[in-house]
């Protein structure tokens, strides 16, 4: 039997000076015995994917918000999605595939339904501002349960890598700063592949000089961008795109918002509409019924005030389970 300890001495072996060692980790908040067989940063990877959040993110909208048909992206595809880009990122320079993918799969845990229709409302409602990765730190810290316990007591690594891999903080390893790249990579491709699936773009309304620089298909244009990160990042605490090929990305993302992310026929009017009266509707009533809160969370009313439980509450739902949750108070 291949034991942790067997594991944890592999990768001083065979991983990159740069790589986060799991036997070096930075530890928990509440300390745990070790796992006879996985190390701490597995166990984090695992703990996510068992956790209901995690399957939530299933029937959580990525960008269409009524697709019709099955093949379209939604928060556990793209999360999946990313998982595979930082993986092979971190392969290729040798770095903690076990810490990319626990990072990676927790990153979305904390996305509201509607996809980021639904995050600008709640955000417009909630007197604190509410930011997904923000909300998924307090998932995996507060939410969710290990054991009898609040919280999955994640690696300081794991939180650190899902807390910041959006904004302007740079996660403190070189594996959190793949995940928080490789997130780019997956939305823009996949988005750009889902839009020209419904009709919304072509392949051919892309800017010519991206397509130049990145590939003309969704294929060639991850698989750039990844050699572009191994091969500008090697032998390097710090993980990065050529200006160039960072340039054209940062572009592509430009363009879907212009002709896509605010595209009526991906969003449209009563859409958007539909989701403001529905996470508006549901905010307002679970203020009105402070009880129902209560109840669902007694053990946290003493550390965290009506309104911060009501954002968790719709902040957790599913698409489906808000709509459903809409129409019976309203009937």
């Amino acid at each position: 039997m291949i034991k942790r300890e067997d594991v944890e001495k592999r990768e001083y072996m065979y991983l990159s000076p740069y790589a986060t060692k799991a036997a070096e980790s930075r530890g928990r908040v509440r300390p745990e015995y070790k796992c006879e067989i996985r190390t701490d940063f597995q166990r984090d990877r695992d703990r996510i994917i068992h956790s209901k959040a995690f399957r939530r993110l299933m029937h959580k909208t990525q960008v269409f918000l009524a697709p019709e048909g099955d093949h379209y992206r939604t928060r556990l595809t793209h999360t999946i999605e990313v998982s595979q880009i930082a993986r092979t990122i971190a392969r290729g320079l040798s770095l903690n595939e076990d810490l990319t993918e626990a990072i990676a799969m927790g990153h979305d845990l904390g996305h509201t339904p509607f996809g980021h229709s639904g995050e600008q409302v709640l955000n417009r409602l909630y007197s604190k501002g509410f930011r997904h990765n923000v909300q998924s730190l307090r998932v995996v810290d507060v939410l969710e349960f290990h054991g009898p316990e609040r919280g999955m007591n994640l690696t300081a690594e794991v939180r650190d890598g899902i807390l910041n891999h959006t904004g302007s903080v740079m996660p403190f390893t070189p594996e959190g700063q793949i995940v928080k790249t490789s997130d780019r990579i997956a939305y823009i491709n996949h988005d750009i592949d889902d839009a020209i699936r419904s009709g919304v773009i072509t392949e051919a309304d892309l800017p010519a000089e991206c397509v130049k620089v990145l590939g003309n298909s969704h294929k060639k244009r991850i698989d750039t961008l990844v050699r572009d990160m191994i091969s500008n990042s090697e032998d390097s605490a710090i993980i990065r795109l050529s200006d160039e090929k960072l340039g054209a990305m940062n572009e592509l993302r430009s363009y879907m918002f212009e002709n896509v992310y605010h595209n009526e026929r991906v969003k449209t009017v009563e859409e958007v509409v539909r989701v403001e009266t529905v996470i508006g509707t549901l905010f307002d009533y679970y203020k009105g019924n402070p009880e129902l809160i209560m109840r669902a969370y007694p053990d946290l009313a003493a550390d965290s005030d009506l309104e911060e439980l009501v954002k968790d509450e719709i902040a957790g739902m599913t698409d489906r389970y808000a709509e459903n949750t809409y129409e019976d108070i309203v009937k």
